[in-house]
Formats: structure tokens, C-alpha cells, sequence
């Protein structure tokens, strides 16, 4: 059964991975090419409103559903699971509109704050600190009822 779970683990590890990989042509994202060539003199580049908030949001719910896999089953807790959406959703729900606020501005507020800004929308970099924060807690429920006894 362990191995089924660590099986599990690495299928979801690699859906992030293959979110990553076909964000080219799955995803609607026109400043892919425009951070990718790392030019701020670079033009800005046209877009739709609706079509990048719509791309954002399924790129976002497909991170969200293999993140939530990992979590489950490394940890077993369904309670834990639904936190580390919650906490997944909080993060997105925050930087989200400061990544549309900074595109509205055409990253006149800055480059840099604005390339790190679509890293935290598009990629499920909150997922790093989850899994060592209910590592810790694990191991620390564990402690905790081992002093008990």
C-alpha cells in the first residue's frame, strides 16, 4: 500500500511537471516570451482580458488538483488536504490581482516585482512550504503523544 501512495505521489509531482512543460501551447500566456527574453525595453505585448484571467484560472485549478493529490497522499489527512487547499486558494486569491494590477500598469511598477508576481500565480511555489510545514506538524503531533504516554 505504500508503494500505491509514493506512486500516487510522484503521478502528481509529475502533473506539475507537465503543466510546466506544455505552458507554451496549452496556456494562453503572452508574456511568456516577453519575461523569457528577460529585455525590459522589450515592447509590450498586446493581450485579451478575459482569455489571460480564463488561462490563469485553469492553469491555477490544475496545479491546485495535483498539488492537493501530493499532499493527500503524503500525508493521509484529509483535513491537512483541504488546509493546504485553502492556504493554496488564499495565496492565489492574493496574488492574482496584484499580477492583473502590475499588467494593468504594464509593469511600470516594476520588472522584476512583476516577473516574481506571475511566478507566484502560475506556478504552485506555496506547495514548498506546505509539504515541510505539515512534515514538521507531523512529527510534532507524534512527539507530543509520545510525551503523553
Amino acid at each position: 500500500m505504500k508503494i500505491l501512495k509514493w506512486f500516487v505521489v510522484i503521478l502528481g509531482v509529475f502533473g506539475l511537471i507537465a503543466v510546466r512543460a506544455v505552458e507554451d501551447s496549452w496556456f494562453y500566456d503572452p508574456f511568456l516570451n516577453y519575461f523569457h527574453e528577460a529585455n525590459q525595453a522589450a515592447p509590450f505585448p498586446d493581450f485579451e482580458w478575459a482569455k489571460l484571467i480564463t488561462n490563469h484560472l485553469f492553469r491555477f485549478l490544475l496545479n491546485l488538483i495535483f498539488s492537493a493529490v501530493i499532499i493527500h497522499f503524503m500525508f493521509g489527512n484529509k483535513k491537512w488536504t483541504f488546509q493546504a487547499i485553502l492556504l493554496m486558494t488564499i495565496f492565489f486569491a492574493i496574488t492574482f490581482p496584484v499580477y492583473l494590477f502590475c499588467i494593468y500598469q504594464k509593469f511600470e511598477i516594476g520588472y522584476v516585482f512583476s516577473f516574481y508576481m506571475r511566478r507566484f500565480v502560475i506556478q504552485p511555489l506555496i506547495l514548498l512550504l506546505i509539504i515541510p510545514m505539515f512534515y514538521y506538524r507531523k512529527h510534532a503531533e507524534k512527539a507530543l503523544l509520545a510525551n503523553k504516554f
